[in-house]
């Protein structure tokens, strides 16, 4: 009994009728912070002493960097719950992550070598950070053709989750690459514990950004499950149903 309200939680009904409604605030939401964040930190934060302007991509390129390690622990733990408690709603999360995940780790590579060209004289180069930003998009890249090409649709979820949690590993060595390693990548300009290197006038406007991404992160994973669990479910009659009447509201 005490645990019927965790399985709700876990239908993938339950999540497609409830997430309608917070879609009607988290779509505004979420680009009236991109918005401000964008523009504040591109147009209107001061220009740095050593960088110039270049340096004003850290504003697209660091919150995408953020969000691409931390989906990636979102996708893992889906996959994990999925794993553990059998559940169907936690592997359409986990599939969904990692196409989200992607297309933020891919955003923060490219970034990050339109900002390396004027900075360091060299779009790429084979540090420890870039080696492992790789290979995380390469692991978002396999989990998806991975969960696309296997032909049994249970085993291809217990084989994404099995690999999304293998690939954690990989999260923590990207965090401290620069500490580990010599590396043209700079420590952290943000700091948990002790002061951040960057001024209160250039940081305010990145994590307003940060921000911006993760609402922007959370409107595009309800988005793309809502799809998902559509595609798994269109033999279900509520799905039927659901497709009925929207097809009768669309003749009226």
């Amino acid at each position: 009994m005490a645990w019927q309200w965790f399985h709700k939680l876990g239908s993938p009904r339950w999540f497609y009728d409830n997430t309608s409604r917070w879609l009607t605030w988290f779509a505004p939401l979420s680009i009236a912070l991109l918005l401000l964040g964008l523009s504040w930190g591109l147009a209107f934060a001061p220009v740095d002493a050593k960088q110039g302007n270049s340096y004003r991509i850290i504003y697209i390129h660091m919150p995408a960097a953020v969000l691409s390690l931390a989906g990636y622990y979102l996708m893992a733990i889906a996959g994990g719950i999925g794993l553990i408690w059998k559940m169907k709603l936690p592997f359409m999360v986990m599939q969904s992550a990692a196409y989200i995940g992607a297309a933020f780790t891919a955003l923060t590579l490219i970034t990050g070598s339109l900002w390396g060209y004027p900075t360091w004289g060299t779009f790429w180069e084979w540090d420890a950070r870039n080696i492992f930003m790789l290979i995380l998009l390469f692991l978002y890249l396999s989990i998806i053709m991975l969960g696309r090409v296997y032909p049994v649709r249970d085993a291809a979820d217990k084989a994404c989750a099995i690999l999304a949690l293998v690939g954690t590993v990989n999260v923590p060595i990207i965090y401290k690459s620069v500490d580990w390693w010599y590396s043209l990548h700079q420590p952290a300009s943000i700091k948990f514990t002790g002061s951040s290197s960057i001024h209160p006038s250039m940081l305010y406007p990145l994590l307003l950004c940060i921000l911006a991404y993760y609402c922007f992160y959370t409107l595009s994973l309800i988005l793309y499950t809502r799809q998902e669990i559509l595609a798994r479910e269109a033999r279900t009659k509520w799905v039927a149903e659901l497709v009925s009447k929207q097809t009768a509201n669309t003749k009226d």
